[in-house]
């Protein structure tokens, strides 16, 4: 047995059955739902261990504590982190101001890293907020900063296209 090895051990609920639970709920009822537990979270916030914090129309926010398995080879937490963070808190701010029955899918999204995140980092916190939301298109922007001392991580932007299904 490795003395260094560690593990991990999370679950999750049906995604068919969350997405389904909101698909006829407005936009910011839905995610007021999630983030408040009254349906539970989606698999990739148990998988990255983050969880909604704050929504209201425009705005989104999640917040997480790095962890050791999050790292990649260089001994700091892997990009990707930062990526899904800034993806969920930019996705959920537009998705705060769909109608009942509309959907969004990413069309671009562009991320800038300003400094790596450790587990001295602690608890980081990640807000979107809406630029433009437009008949078929919304755009919004993020930022990822360290809960402590409010430093700037990393910040990006989304496009989206908007749909009826």
């Amino acid at each position: 047995m490795n003395v260094n090895q560690r593990s991990r051990t999370y679950t999750w609920e049906d995604p068919i059955a969350l997405r389904d639970a909101g698909a006829t709920m407005s936009g910011l009822d839905y995610l007021n739902a999630v983030f408040g537990g009254k349906l539970p979270p989606p698999p990739i916030a148990q998988t990255l261990d983050f969880t909604g914090a704050e929504v209201e129309e425009g705005r989104a926010v999640f917040a997480a504590e790095p962890g050791e398995f999050l790292y990649n080879p260089i001994g700091v937490v892997h990009g990707g982190f930062a990526m899904t963070l800034l993806d969920s808190a930019m996705g959920c701010a537009i998705h705060s101001m769909l109608a009942a029955g509309e959907g969004y899918t990413s069309l671009d999204t562009s991320v800038n890293f300003v400094r790596p995140i450790t587990l001295k980092t602690g608890r980081v916190r990640c807000e979107g907020k809406i630029i433009h939301r437009g008949g078929r298109i919304a755009t919004a922007e993020g930022r990822l900063t360290e809960e402590s001392t409010g430093k700037l991580l990393a910040h990006g932007t989304t496009t989206c296209l908007v749909f009826r299904p």
